[in-house]
């Protein structure tokens, strides 16, 4: 039995400054119950709450931990900028290195600019799209979460599909009316919509992968026919790829499928656990961007010495050890293996989620069909188990380079035991 009596104590003294307690809705257990935990540290694949439990972690950050908590070099890479200072709001070489390595693992992005967080980089490259096209539409696809956007919470995944919210009060109209929501996997609707607003849209923003529903795939040929489609309209495909840029191989989810967008949101992994982001693509379109071109953005901390330095560690890392992909690849596989018959497992690389269905989840209503109970229950019976799994059924499991063999194996049957008790 896990204690919670210092986390619950903690939770309560939040709610009174912060609205329900967290500074991220997820976070507040709000579909699963109960209390959240409240983390003092991380080691490797592990992390330890205020109440001294101990938990494997599946989260990793929401997708940052991917060579797991306190990686060595990029804990090294810290005390080293530590020294020296931790924001000037002037140029740094670091900052430098960090783009000529993104342009290099991702050849579609010949030009990148650092920024602080994903939805700061998924609202920029908006804005260079709309301003780069001279059009005002966009098309985004129903439960693919790119951040607190205003004009992108129309049906959004992530902590709008946890709590149950239609779309988020405060958002203007006339924002939400810039944004054509269709179904993700349906090329068809794509086509139709490019019929009736071909000279309007600006872009086309999509997670290759969706992770914010749980983990979707994109089915055979649709990423190709908004490429294709794009193209022939001259629109802008963005690839937000916030969760899955170097998640899923050192290029990203557009090395798996070989697509090539336009632009590219990038975030997470890129700052190894700390606070940055970056949106890059064609020099011809990142060219418009201030002080270049017409198009403003800016950010105090932007390029942040410290973000940095971590992000730097950890792509160097992933660079120069590509066999972390297998190895994630393997281990990830086989956690999937720990689901009875009932239940639908999806998976793409170290993503994966264990849906309460038999049919197949392929997009947001079908997802939304999933029995969340019965998703509750077992949450809740994992974490007695000392297994640490995202607090919603719309959120995708994370697996780490440090996950050994042994916890996977732990990890399949805990879940076999929770699935025969709910």
């Amino acid at each position: 039995m896990i204690k919670r009596s210092v986390s619950e104590a903690l939770f309560e003294r939040a709610k009174r400054h912060i609205p329900g307690g967290v500074n991220s809705p997820v976070r507040a257990f709000r579909s699963v119950g109960g209390a959240p935990a409240f983390m003092v540290r991380g080691e490797g694949a592990r992390i330890f709450d205020a109440d001294g439990n101990e938990f494997l972690d599946y989260i990793g950050s929401w997708g940052p931990m991917l060579l797991g908590h306190r990686f060595p070099p990029v804990i090294e890479a810290l005390r080293q900028v530590l020294e020296l200072g931790t924001s000037f709001g002037a140029p740094t070489e670091r900052e430098v290195e960090m783009a000529e390595l993104i342009c290099e693992l991702v050849p579609s992005i010949e030009m990148v600019r650092l920024v602080s967080s994903g939805t700061e980089a998924t609202m920029s490259a908006l804005r260079v799209a709309r301003g780069f096209t001279g059009r005002d539409l966009t098309i985004k696809f129903e439960g693919c979460y790119h951040g607190h956007v205003d004009s992108l919470l129309v049906k959004a995944g992530s902590g709008v599909a946890t709590l149950g919210l239609p779309d988020s009060p405060g958002v203007p109209k006339g924002f939400s009316d810039t944004t054509v929501s269709l179904p993700f996997n349906d090329a068809t609707a794509v086509e139709e919509a490019f019929r009736s607003h071909a000279d309007k849209i600006a872009a086309v923003i999509v997670e290759p992968v969706a992770g914010n529903m749980g983990c979707v795939p994109p089915a055979p040929g649709f990423l190709e026919a908004l490429s294709e489609l794009c193209t022939k309209h001259g629109a802008l495909l963005i690839f937000d790829e916030v969760m899955t840029g170097f998640r899923l191989a050192a290029g990203g989810a557009q090395e798996v499928y070989g697509i090539r967008p336009d632009m590219t949101a990038l975030g997470k992994v890129i700052g190894g656990g700390l606070p940055i982001a970056a949106y890059g693509g064609r020099k011809d379109v990142m060219s418009f961007v201030a002080p270049s071109g017409p198009i403003y953005q800016a950010g105090t901390l932007s390029g942040n010495p410290m973000a940095v330095a971590a992000g730097l560690a950890m792509l160097r890392h992933l660079h120069t050890h590509p066999e972390v992909y297998a190895l994630l690849e393997q281990r990830t596989a086989r956690l999937t293996t720990a689901a009875p018959v009932g239940i639908t497992t999806n998976r793409v690389g170290s993503m994966m989620t264990w849906f309460f269905t038999d049919q197949p989840v392929t997009d947001y209503e079908t997802a939304k069909q999933t029995a969340t109970s019965r998703f509750r229950t077992f949450f809740n019976l994992m974490l007695e188990r000392g297994i640490y799994l995202p607090p919603s059924q719309f959120e995708a499991m994370f697996i780490s380079a440090a996950h050994t063999e042994a916890d996977i194996e732990r990890t399949i049957a805990a879940a076999r035991e929770c699935f025969a008790l709910c």
